[in-house]
């Protein structure tokens, strides 16, 4: 490993190891990896001080600074790979198709954010309606930051967390998950190597129990004055409850339930194929995850069909998948035990097989689910997916709508204008015509309708959310 035992935090360009620690343990074998440093409210104050001291010089910096930074930071991602993979393998479980998928999204990420630089770096100078007078309009950082991601996809999401503000003149303090501390690790490491100065970016890490207590003083610093979150909706709603309490504003992507509709005319095939990846890729652990299959039922037999057989070519290993720890397992357990306890039916899978690994699980579809089901409505984040059979586009769009969540959805036809009608009508940040729900891409907005969140990643506005205008105006 790059790192010793205990992992570090880095906090002020350094990287410094605490005296309270706790275990890391790999999904894939149960046993102890390493130990990590756990922090500290002290360590959060820290962070929040070092971010402070650095955001007058760092915010100073021309565009063109900032914007090479992440250039380097995408040409040592690349030469890092083969350590970041071994990270993400035995802290997560992610396997290489994942591995793959987050990481070039990574290095798009770092190199999209620095092109956009000199773009969303302005100004204006509005015309003032009133004679003698002129006016500008500046936009500003907002400070310090507080940037929570998850473990499910630390590259992408950890980097998406942090670039866009620091893109923008901010200064970072970056929470990441327990469950994957050496990924974090090496975020904070290969930004540093890239030439980051010290303080701009400030990492922190902490044992489960102690999470309550690290977040909320870190929300509430005076210091910190906008907060990104991604993770489960209710956690989410949690974090926005304390930020809204000292006016600060936050930035949410938060769970979904992901609707992938099937329309008679589409190539069976590839939404079998769609389907299957947009609901069991990273064993169904990634929060735009197709969570309802919603077919015609013209085709609906023909579909099964054609979903079996993908099944079995691309995640038919008899062990299962992996997922991150015991407790996703047991939440689709109980929520399929309780959909078949009331008349559901599976579609493809063995619900009652108990792997060795108890963090394993085999794929499961269901039919038959009704509103009166736990499945029906909630996020299941793990390889369980409901497939349904509708007989109109109307019928699918009510359907796909009725959640509380509107992240990511899908549509499969040979019709784009078809798709384009059904795209409209679905309530949800994103659409993908003929493509899995599972799609990401940094030139593109990314965020949720109704509680999937609010605010965007990426793109433009993405990099907007991290600025807040000021009027300067003068007698001339």
């Amino acid at each position: 490993m790059p790192f010793g035992t205990p992992i570090p935090l880095w906090l002020d360009g350094e990287e410094v190891k605490t005296k309270t620690t706790y275990e890391v343990v790999s999904p894939s074998s149960g046993e102890v990896l390493y130990e990590s440093s756990s922090a500290s409210v002290a360590d959060a104050e820290k962070a929040i001080a070092s971010c402070e001291a650095a955001l007058e010089s760092w915010s100073a910096t021309k565009p063109s600074f900032r914007r090479d930074i992440l250039l380097r930071a995408a040409d040592i991602l690349a030469q890092r790979k083969d350590e970041l993979f071994q990270l993400v393998n035995q802290e997560t479980g992610a396997v290489d198709s994942m591995f793959g998928f987050e990481f070039n999204l990574a290095i798009e990420a770092c190199k999209s954010v620095a092109g956009m630089i000199p773009i969303a770096v302005r100004g204006s100078v509005p015309v003032p309606f009133e004679e003698g007078k002129s006016a500008m309009v500046l936009r500003e950082p907002y400070g310090v930051i507080l940037a929570i991601a998850p473990w499910n996809a630390p590259y992408i999401l950890g980097l998406r967390a942090c670039l866009g503000p620091l893109a923008m003149g901010n200064t970072v303090v970056l929470k990441g998950a327990e469950a994957s501390p050496g990924a974090y690790w090496s975020i904070a490491s290969i930004l540093h190597q890239a030439g980051l100065p010290k303080g701009v970016l400030n990492t922190i890490v902490h044992r489960p129990q102690d999470a309550a207590a690290v977040t909320s003083a870190i929300i509430a610093h005076p210091t910190v004055r906008k907060v990104t979150f991604t993770g489960s909706t209710r956690t989410g709603a949690i974090i926005a409850t304390q930020a809204a309490k000292h006016l600060k504003p936050t930035l949410m992507e938060l769970g979904g339930k992901a609707p992938t509709i099937v329309c008679e005319d589409a190539d069976l095939q590839q939404a079998a194929l769609g389907c299957a990846l947009g609901a069991f890729l990273h064993s169904g652990q990634i929060c735009m995850a197709t969570e309802r299959i919603i077919v015609l039922a013209s085709i609906v037999e023909d579909f099964k069909e054609a979903l079996h057989a993908t099944m079995d070519q691309v995640f038919g290993h008899p062990d299962g998948l992996i997922l991150v720890n015991e407790a996703p397992v047991k939440k689709n357990k109980e929520m399929l035990q309780d959909a078949l306890s009331k008349g559901a039916k599976v579609v493809y899978g063995d619900a009652g097989h108990d792997a060795e690994l108890k963090t394993a699980m085999r794929p499961v579809v269901v039919e038959n689910i009704r509103q009166d089901m736990d499945l029906y409505h909630t996020e299941s984040f793990g390889p369980t997916v409901s497939l349904f059979t509708v007989k109109s586009d109307d019928e699918a769009v009510q359907l796909a709508n009725d959640t509380e969540h509107g992240l990511s959805a899908a549509v499969f036809t040979e019709d784009l204008r078809r798709g384009f009608r059904i795209a409209k009508r679905i309530k949800s940040g994103a659409v993908h015509i003929n493509s899995m729900s599972v799609h990401d891409e940094s030139a593109l907005p990314h965020g949720g309708h109704k509680k999937s969140g609010y605010g965007r990643f990426n793109s433009l506005e993405g990099l907007e959310e991290w600025v807040q205008t000021k009027t300067i105006s003068w007698k001339d």
